[in-house]
């Protein structure tokens, strides 16, 4: 019989506590509240963690239900995450689901972590909860105790000034031919739909931290997916608005829920009320994005159903307009239940990658993606938490950086990135219209690395 021990206490900026961590291997914060949710997360200290490279040829979604392990029980009252495994899926993991051939990175196809204590924030009552899993009582309240330890450590020191001097774009030209490539192989009958993104590279300035940038974009864009990864040798910040796959265990009578909530469809935001309000009643009419949207909702339904009883997949919501803090987005809701005998690993391999930055049908815009894109590392892949109780929350990994650390001489070292936004392209696909798109995607991510940080 494993325990669970949760111990009460005041408020603290998520943010703020997670960042004297912020260099430690494996540790992560998940920041939620407002529009994305009630609870974040502070995660640190594992006591196992797995990293597959690409050429590692263990499966990874046995390896990761292993890493997981059989259902425990959690407590009734508490947040939806009581402990267990945190994972970053790279978009080359796909690879492993549809054998294509694809080229790497150096990011590792899956990289997780267990972890038997974390501190849950309830943005809602205005409280932290430290929570500790064990074998005995005793274990599991030392490792809550613990946890509530993290939060008496001392905040570093911010960056003072722009987090990176200088932006290379990836030429704007060459992204509407490729554009316009794709519309006449649309056209031609290949496919239905594929996303295609541009490049933004850089580095951080001297004394930049990763996790500034992560504290900068939760200043000028809260997302309700924003999370932070450190891995050794690299980390990943993402400020994504858009859900992957969720299952819920403690709803529907016993049953595991599904729900994922593509997005295809954007504007910018407007200068004001009026114009906002121009581009939401635009986006909600254009046949355009409807038709965009709903073939990634097709193609959701058949990913689901790969792992729900028959009739079980359902769209309770379609072309929903959701606001953000820099754009507006078509949002849909397609929603299952998982198999008797099945478990979150088994419908992470169903439905990835994402079909929201893939495209239709998802394995050839696969392929054209691979023709027109290097690898996507961390880009367009997932971040998740798998709970110990069969629960399951991951986000897709766009308005994603990935970051490498690397030397700089005379014992210094330095921070390299990578950034993408992509749009998804359909028949009627203007080339330059989708340009416009990806920069107004990537218009946070550029506010929070070149200009002065906010206090």
């Amino acid at each position: 019989m494993r325990h669970v021990v949760l111990i009460s206490a005041p408020w603290r900026d998520p943010v703020w506590a997670a960042a004297p961590w912020r260099d430690e291997p494996f540790a992560c914060a998940m920041i939620s509240g407002g529009q994305g949710g009630r609870w974040s997360y502070l995660l640190r200290d594992p006591d196992a963690t797995l990293v597959l490279a690409g050429d590692d040829p263990r499966d990874p979604f046995k390896a990761l239900a292993e890493l997981i392990g059989p259902p425990q029980a959690v407590e009734p009252d508490g947040p939806p995450f009581q402990g267990g495994v945190v994972g970053l899926a790279s978009y080359e993991l796909g690879d492993r689901v549809e054998p294509l051939g694809l080229k790497r990175t150096g990011w590792p196809d899956l990289a997780c972590a267990r972890y038997p204590a974390l501190l849950a924030f309830d943005h809602l009552q205005r409280r932290v909860l430290a929570i500790g899993r064990g074998g005995s009582h005793g274990f599991a309240r030392a490792k809550a105790e613990a946890a509530l330890g993290w939060l008496e450590a001392p905040t570093p020191a911010e960056h003072d000034g722009p987090l990176c001097e200088a932006l290379i774009e990836s030429d704007g030209a060459a992204y509407e031919t490729a554009v316009a490539q794709v519309v006449e192989r649309i056209h031609g009958g290949e496919i239905f739909q594929a996303n295609i993104a541009r490049v933004w590279t850089g580095r951080l300035a001297t004394g930049a931290n990763p996790y500034d940038l992560f504290t900068q974009l939760r200043s000028v864009s809260p997302a309700p997916f924003s999370a932070y990864l450190r891995l050794p040798g690299r980390a990943m910040v993402s400020n994504s608005p858009e859900r992957f796959l969720k299952v819920n265990a403690r709803d529907g009578g016993g049953d595991l829920t599904i729900e994922t909530r593509p997005i295809k469809g954007t504007r910018p935001r407007g200068a004001d009320q009026a114009e906002d309000a121009r581009l939401i009643a635009e986006l909600s009419a254009s046949a355009k994005d409807r038709a965009e949207n709903l073939m990634i909702v097709d193609l959701m339904r058949n990913d689901l159903a790969r792992v729900s009883p028959p009739g079980s997949v359902a769209v309770p919501e379609l072309f929903k307009v959701e606001t953000f803090a820099n754009v507006h987005h078509l949002v849909s809701t397609v929603t299952g239940k998982l198999a008797t005998g099945l478990t979150a690993a088994d419908l992470l391999r169903a439905a990835f990658p994402p079909g929201s930055i893939t495209g239709a049908p998802k394995v050839q815009a696969m392929r054209v993606i691979s023709e027109l894109e290097a690898p996507r590392g961390p880009y367009c892949g997932t971040l998740f938490w798998a709970g110990v109780d069969g629960a399951f929350e991951s986000s897709v990994l766009i308005r994603t950086v990935g970051l490498e650390q690397d030397a700089l001489g005379e014992g210094g070292e330095g921070w390299s990135f990578e950034a993408r936004a992509g749009a998804g392209i359909v028949a009627d696909s203007d080339p330059h219209a989708e340009r416009l798109e990806t920069e107004a995607k990537f218009a946070a991510l550029r506010r929070a690395l070149l200009e002065e940080p906010r206090r």
